[in-house]
C-alpha cells in the first residue's frame, strides 16, 4: 500500500496530469517557453552519495539548520508545514511537478544574534540527479538579521526544478546572493518565494549564466507595513542556444512599502536572454515605493534580447517609475581602456566586468554584512572566469526584441 508520501506525491502528479503544463500562449512564458514536463518528472533509485544540501556557517551561529527526507511521511509533513498549495498562476505547473519529485528538503531557522550581528550562513546544492526537485525553506525570525551566499552545482545533463520558501518575520533583515551556473544540456528551473512582515527588509543579488533552459523566478510580496525588497539580476547569456529568462513578481500589499528590481543582461551570438518584471500596488497600500529598471547590451553576433517592465497601480497616493534600456558597450569607456595599452578583448572584459560589478554592488554593499560576501565571492574570481570563458568574442552586428 502506497505511503501518505507516495500519495501526495502520485496526487501532484494526477494534478499535472489533469492540468497539462505550461501553456505556450502564457503570458509569462511566451517568449521563452520551458521544456516539456517529462523532462522534469525523471524518476531516480536514491540521492547519491555527497549530493544535495551542505551548509556553512560558525559552530556558535543563531540558526537551526534540518535535513528532511520528502519520502517519509513525518519529516514530509514537517517539511512542507505552512506552506502554500501551488497557486493557479502561469508557474503552478512547475510547483506540481516539484510536489510530484522533491525527495528532500532543508529548512533553516535563523534567530537574533545576542550580539546583534548579521549570521553568516553558506549554503550549496550539488546536483547529481538527471531530474530532481530540491527544496530550502529558511524563515528569518523577527529581529534577526542574515547574510546568505547560496551556491549551485549541477550534474553535466541535469534538469533542476528548485523551489525556495522565505518567510522574514517583523524587523527581519536577509541579505542575499545567489549564484547559479548553467551550461549546456542543462535545464535550471528556480522558483523564489519570498514574504516579508512589517519592516523587514530583503536584498537579493543573483547572477544566472544561461544554459539549455535557465529559469530565474521570484514571487516576492510585501505583506507588512514598511517592508522592502531590493532584487538585482545579472543574467551571462554567451552562445548559440543558450537561454535565460529572468522573472521578479512583486506584490506590494501594505503601505510605506517599497520595491526595486535591477536587470543587467548581457548575451552574445545566438543567446536568447528574457527579462520582467511585475509589479502590483494594491488598494490601500499609502506612499508605496516602486522603481523597475532593465538594460540588455548585445555583445556579439546576433542574440536576441527581450526586456518587459509593467506596473500594475491600484491605489493612488503612490510613486512608481519603470523603464527599459538596449545598447552597446560605451564606446568611449572602450576607448580610453584601448589608450591604456589594453587589446580589444581586455577592454571589452574590463566594461563588462565594471557593469557587473557595478549592479551587484549597488544592491548588497550598501547592507550590513553584504559588502563582505560580496566581496569575498568576488575574489573566488567566479565572475572573471564567467566572462573570459563566455562573452569575449568581438562585436558584430546585434538584433534586439
Amino acid at each position: 500500500m502506497p505511503t501518505s508520501a507516495q500519495q501526495e506525491r502520485q496526487a501532484a502528479r494526477a494534478q499535472l496530469d489533469g492540468h497539462g503544463w505550461i501553456s505556450r500562449r502564457s503570458e509569462a512564458f511566451r517568449h521563452l517557453p520551458p521544456p516539456a514536463a517529462e523532462q522534469w518528472l525523471a524518476e531516480a533509485d536514491g540521492i547519491e552519495s555527497g549530493a544535495g544540501w551542505s551548509w556553512d556557517t560558525p559552530a556558535a551561529a543563531a540558526l537551526t539548520v534540518e535535513r528532511l527526507d520528502a519520502l517519509n511521511a513525518s519529516e514530509r509533513a514537517q517539511l512542507l508545514a505552512g506552506l502554500p498549495h501551488p497557486a493557479g498562476d502561469d508557474a503552478a505547473p512547475f510547483a506540481w511537478a516539484h510536489r510530484a519529485l522533491c525527495r528532500e528538503g532543508l529548512r533553516v531557522s535563523v534567530r537574533a544574534a545576542e550580539s546583534g550581528a548579521p549570521v553568516p550562513l553558506h549554503l550549496h546544492h550539488q546536483s547529481r540527479q538527471a531530474a530532481e526537485a530540491p527544496l530550502l525553506v529558511l524563515r528569518v525570525e523577527a529581529g534577526a538579521h542574515c547574510v546568505l551566499l547560496e551556491t549551485h552545482d549541477f550534474a553535466e545533463q541535469a534538469a533542476q526544478n528548485l523551489q525556495v520558501h522565505l518567510q522574514l518575520d517583523p524587523g527581519a533583515r536577509l541579505v542575499h546572493l545567489r549564484v547559479a551556473e548553467a551550461g549546456p544540456q542543462q535545464r535550471i528551473a528556480h522558483h523564489l518565494h519570498a514574504t516579508l512582515g512589517e519592516g523587514a527588509h530583503y536584498a537579493q543579488a543573483t547572477a544566472a549564466l544561461a544554459g539549455d533552459y535557465h529559469l530565474q523566478r521570484n514571487s516576492v510580496t510585501l505583506h507588512g507595513a514598511g517592508a522592502q525588497a531590493h532584487v538585482a539580476s545579472l543574467l551571462l547569456a554567451g552562445g548559440a542556444a543558450r537561454q535565460v529568462d529572468q522573472q521578479a513578481w512583486t506584490r506590494l500589499d501594505a503601505p510605506h512599502t517599497a520595491s526595486t528590481v535591477e536587470t543587467l543582461a548581457l548575451a552574445q551570438h545566438g543567446a536568447h536572454a528574457v527579462a520582467s518584471a511585475h509589479a502590483r500596488i494594491a488598494p490601500g497600500a499609502d506612499e508605496a515605493n516602486v522603481r523597475q529598471h532593465l538594460a540588455g547590451v548585445p555583445l556579439a553576433g546576433n542574440p536576441r534580447l527581450i526586456l518587459r517592465p509593467h506596473l500594475e497601480i491600484l491605489h493612488d497616493k503612490v510613486q512608481a517609475a519603470h523603464g527599459a534600456t538596449w545598447g552597446a558597450l560605451p564606446e568611449d569607456a572602450l576607448f580610453y581602456a584601448r589608450q591604456r595599452g589594453l587589446d580589444e578583448a581586455s577592454a571589452r572584459a574590463l566594461i563588462i566586468d565594471g557593469m557587473a560589478r557595478a549592479l551587484l554592488e549597488r544592491t548588497l554593499s550598501g547592507e550590513a554584512g553584504g559588502s563582505d560576501m560580496l566581496e569575498r565571492w568576488l575574489d573566488s574570481g567566479w565572475l572573471t572566469r564567467a566572462i573570459a570563458t563566455h562573452l569575449q568574442a568581438a562585436p558584430t552586428k546585434a538584433e534586439h526584441g
